[in-house]
């Protein structure tokens, strides 16, 4: 079982991949990588669509007014932004804030399912159309599936997905920000049920008796050998 430490360790290592990461066109027009930030040992994870301008300028998720009305929510049932964790299906700001397009969800899916992994949440708050279905793996729009929690294997991992309205979405609609607003309430109450019970892992494939001797790690490089030292952004999580 890996541990917290591992755990942390490996996520830093997929959020320096996806840093220098040019698997689509985003890479082109983005200031930055919005990786996702907060608490990464949380039961609780919000996967939203895509960065904005502002979070591709500060490099965080959900930091302009959305991400205002996002705190205000967790406040009002008792949580924080470091309480849980946050991050988009795209790491990257698509031009204009426009949708999406399925090659850069593809190119970006890989690093949300090592997020999914390593964090380890019981609870998943999709938010919106593009995260709820993506992760539901169905094309149910985000009006019908609001509020309704379901379990769901994410990679190797059962979770409750718990589909709700985007806060962009709610910020001037009345009746979607009660809508929101309800749903969110009830997330104490999903949480209390604690995680699910996990699908058995499959045992690890013995080598075989002649497999060649693996070979002896390389010495660590220290900084006076020229090692990059640990950028800043992993205190992020």
């Amino acid at each position: 079982m890996t541990s917290a430490i591992e755990r942390r360790e490996l996520l830093k290592a997929v959020y320096e991949e996806a840093r220098g990461c040019v698997r689509c066109q985003l890479h082109q027009t983005r200031t930055q990588v919005v990786f996702g930030s907060g608490n990464a040992d949380s039961d609780l994870m919000f996967i939203g669509e895509a960065p904005g301008a502002n979070e591709d300028r500060l490099g965080l998720p959900f930091v302009g007014q959305a991400g205002k009305l996002l705190d205000k929510l967790l406040n009002e049932i008792g949580l924080e932004r470091a309480d849980v964790f946050v991050c988009n299906v795209l790491k990257c700001r698509p031009p204009g804030n426009r949708d999406p397009q399925p090659n850069e969800i593809e190119s970006c899916h890989g690093y949300l399912a090592s997020q999914v992994e390593l964090i380890e949440p019981n609870l998943i708050c999709t938010l919106g159309n593009f995260s709820t279905k993506l992760l539901r793996g169905d094309t149910t729009g985000i009006s019908r599936l609001h509020g309704q929690a379901q379990e769901q294997m994410l990679g190797s991992r059962a979770v409750r997905l718990y589909p709700l309205y985007h806060p962009a979405a709610a910020l001037y609609t009345p009746s979607t920000l009660e809508a929101l607003r309800a749903d969110f309430h009830r997330i104490p109450e999903l949480l209390a049920l604690g995680a699910l019970e996990q699908p058995a892992a499959l045992p690890p494939v013995p080598e075989p008796e002649d497999a060649p001797p693996e070979p002896e790690p390389e010495p660590e490089r220290t900084a006076e050998h020229g090692a990059v030292p640990e950028p800043s952004q992993l205190g992020l999580f």
